[in-house]
């Protein structure tokens, strides 16, 4: 497809979003948790329609073209349909005719429509839910679909009829082929108006394009393939997409854990649409720091790769015992933040995510790239600076890149990214990236946005090790122990000194008009002495 093309059916797609959440907004859900479960349950429902009409028509061409495909479809004897099931991708949802959009569009005039839209998505939920289903950490299953139209406390089958004559003026089919970037730019689209680092759940914002890009690009240089990726605070998944698409979504398998119900559907509707549905398996909601749920061998399980954004603070006050059982003592070496007594939802619970993904690297392999707040990098003494002091005696440091201010337009906290490679024992690159960008306004706030040329340019620069004038430092463990670890990039430039040429008899005029100056100075200084004394004898003859 060309660029202008897929530009027609971004555009057209936004659309659609548009008009749905347009339909909500019409029977009182707007902005609500209603309204995000409706979108992205009926968002995702059209889409899956729209894939198992794509691939059916693949495997029957007789199909392509025809306007009553769905009736053609559902005459078919009950052992050729069943027989279908088998030669599709089995990562594709398999649908029963009575379950089709089409079905239900000709159907929306009869009463209790509502209940049939929701009973379809609930059944083909039931029929998928081997494939689609998420785990919460002891075990249940959440599926993919729940009844939507209970949102709307009146006139349900009015609002389920509305979102059915959305959804079929739309057809998904002809951008199935579509990439990564085509599809992320929808995700973002659909999510931008729930997508809140508010409230209680961490991680749920969605984390700025450049910093996934850079993040991606400089952990994955070269192609590389069967290997295992990981998120312990996953969101909506943006760092893993990023991640997985420059690996290669055929070449990589996904493993992740959030707190949040709310980011584990989102991530898995960013596994679906990123062709990533052999992972949803692995995407777990649950606690990570007190329930680790990926294990293998009897301990934490080992990744390849680790990506993450956790929240920088929160509180964890409740988990303080557990998180201190002895079992935990190796994940949290360096120990546990400290739970402010006036301000409990302060405790910087980044430090055990750090932590948690650095006991989670495969030995002497696995790669990890970590969004941290950047005060992180100096800080002189308790457990961030333990953190760093492991990082670089154990020789597991890639480099640090810090970001320009306002990068994320949710947050004024300065963040940078430290990177780490196990396998690492050469020279680590810190970056000072902190003057690059422009600021925008988006929404109420300002925001940091960098030009491809340099997130390019940051890439480059840590890829290749170079050191760059006022940008970067390529320093050894040895230096940066001699620095007391720190690993900001500004404390290792070589301080300049401008030299001006002047002849004998201009450097003696100048050293003659310092000496004169000098000679003033100390005369005031002498003068105003003997006021002091003066005015202090007077005083203690008074």
């Amino acid at each position: 497809m060309t660029t202008e093309n897929t530009q027609v059916f971004t555009e057209q797609t936004k659309e659609l979003i548009d008009e749905l959440k347009s339909v909500c907004s019409s029977y009182g859900l707007r902005n609500s948790t209603g309204e995000f479960d409706i979108i992205s349950q009926i968002f995702l429902y059209k889409f899956l329609n729209d894939r198992f009409a794509y691939e059916i028509k693949q495997l029957k061409p007789e199909l392509e073209g025809t306007d009553d495909w769905e009736e053609q479809l559902a005459q078919l004897p009950e052992e050729d349909y069943a027989v279908l099931q088998f030669q599709m991708n089995a990562a594709t949802a398999f649908l029963q005719p009575h379950q089709l959009l089409g079905y239900l569009f000709q159907r929306q005039n009869e009463p209790d429509f509502a209940k049939l839209l929701d009973d379809t998505l609930l059944d083909i939920a039931a029929d998928n839910i081997e494939l689609f289903a998420v785990k919460t950490e002891d075990g249940q299953k959440i599926q993919l679909f729940d009844r939507i139209t209970e949102n709307v406390k009146s006139k349900q089958d009015a609002f389920a009829k509305a979102l059915v004559n959305k959804l079929v003026i739309f057809n998904f089919e002809n951008i199935m082929e579509e990439g990564f970037d085509f599809f992320s730019t929808i995700f973002e689209y659909l999510i931008k108006d729930y997508n809140s680092n508010a409230g209680s759940s961490y991680a749920e914002y969605y984390t700025p394009h450049a910093v996934s890009k850079i993040m991606a690009n400089i952990l994955v240089p070269e192609p590389i393939s069967n290997v295992t990726i990981y998120d312990p605070s996953a969101g909506s998944g943006t760092l893993l997409m990023n991640l997985a698409h420059a690996i290669g979504p055929d070449k990589c398998t996904v493993y992740s854990q959030d707190i949040s119900q709310k980011s584990s559907n989102l991530l898995r509707l960013n596994l679906v649409l990123n062709q990533l549905v052999h992972s949803i398996e692995n995407v777990i909601q649950g606690n990570t720091m007190t329930d680790p749920y990926h294990r293998k061998n009897g301990g934490v399980r080992k990744f390849d790769y680790i990506v993450s954004n956790p929240h920088f603070k929160l509180d964890f006050s409740d988990d303080i015992d557990v998180l201190k059982k002895k079992e935990n003592k190796a994940r949290f070496f360096a120990g546990i933040p400290n739970v402010p007594a006036k301000k409990k939802e302060s405790m910087a619970i980044y430090t055990l995510f750090l932590q948690h993904i650095m006991y989670s690297l495969k030995v002497g392999k696995g790669k990890a790239a970590v969004v941290v707040p950047t005060g992180f990098i100096t800080a002189q003494s308790g457990i961030e600076k333990k953190i760093r002091k492991k990082m670089v005696d154990e020789k597991m440091l890639a480099g640090v890149v810090s970001m320009p201010s306002n990068i994320f337009a949710t947050t004024g906290t300065n963040v940078s990214i430290v990177f780490l490679d196990a396998a690492n024992t050469g020279d680590v690159v810190l970056i000072d990236a902190s003057n690059l960008g422009e600021t925008v306004k988006e929404g109420k706030n300002q925001k940091t946005v960098l030009t491809k040329d340099e997130e390019q340019h940051i890439i480059n620069t840590f890829t290749q090790k170079e050191a760059v004038e006022d940008f970067s430092v390529v320093v050894s463990y040895d230096d940066i122990k001699e620095k007391n670890y720190s690993l900001s990039a500004g404390q290792y430039f070589e301080v300049k000194i401008e030299y001006v040429d002047i002849t004998q008899e201009e450097f003696t005029t100048q050293i003659k008009k310092f000496e004169n100056t000098l000679d003033i100075l100390f005369e005031e200084s002498k003068e105003l002495e003997n006021s002091i004394n003066d005015g202090l004898n007077s005083l203690k003859y008074d």
